[in-house]
């Protein structure tokens, strides 16, 4: 799961770095915008079958792709 969700930020960000520091914030270095961020919770929706509206989370919640890893798995394990 770690892989392809790394995966699908790089081709949202268009980036590598994302998969290099996982810490990286996204949204301060530009690599994410508000539409990418819905992007983002379609691509989960589609590959995990994981549904997480807008509403549910702030920025801060998926700022970097270790957040988002984590949320995705907490959402997986219920």
């Amino acid at each position: 799961m770690k892989e392809k969700v790394l995966d699908i930020l790089e081709e949202l960000c268009d980036d590598s770095v994302v998969k290099e520091n996982l810490d990286i914030d996204l949204f301060e270095t530009g690599l994410l915008d508000s539409l990418a961020f819905v992007e983002l919770l379609y691509s989960f929706e589609e590959n995990f079958g994981v549904i997480i509206s807008p509403s549910e989370v702030q920025r801060e919640d998926i700022s970097t792709p270790n957040k988002i890893i984590n949320i995705l798995n907490s959402k997986i394990a219920k």
